[in-house]
């Protein structure tokens, strides 16, 4: 072994020494159709087309949960705004409820249906009081009443005629 530029010596001798690496390739020049060039023409891997397609459905998973969970989210949304205007709505017909049985209970009052009667149409309360015999029985009862009415709106009719 001699001298040669800068590579160590051995002591040990040859038993150690490391056999060089051979070159794996040939020289660049005597390699054809290596380089660049060669990797360009010879296109995509295709452990690039598996990892992009991967890449492309994890994508679209989440562009469609994204889109579910909006979706979801607006139902939700649009069902609570319903859900308000209908507790709106019967709170609303809750209070007209109660202001209509209150007003109901005035108009009906028999106090005010009198004042009403006797100062808008000058009626007075009849003193007079009618009684019907469901006593008695066949056509006479019916012919005893039809004579006892005509007597009564003969005497009526007297009386008025007279007051005036």
């Amino acid at each position: 072994m001699g001298m040669m530029g800068s590579e160590a010596y051995s002591y040990y001798g040859n038993a150690y020494e490391r056999p060089r690496e051979v070159e794996r390739h040939a020289p660049f020049e005597v390699v054809r159709g290596g380089g660049l060039d060669a990797r360009v023409r010879s296109g995509v891997s295709a452990a690039f087309w598996t990892r992009f397609k991967l890449f492309v459905a994890c994508a679209l998973a989440f562009a469609v949960i994204g889109i579910c969970r909006v979706a979801l989210t607006a139902a939700t949304v649009s069902n609570l705004t319903q859900a308000n205007a209908l507790e709106e709505k019967i709170s609303t017909s809750a209070s007209a409820n109660s202001d209509l049985k209150i007003e109901r209970s005035v108009l009906s009052s028999s106090s005010r249906i009198n004042a009403i009667a006797t100062q808008n149409y000058g009626m007075v309360p009849s003193t007079d009081t009618e009684s019907m015999d469901a006593s008695a029985k066949g056509d006479d009862a019916s012919a005893k009443a039809t004579s006892d009415d005509a007597q009564q709106a003969s005497a009526k009719d007297a009386q008025s005629s007279d007051v005036r």
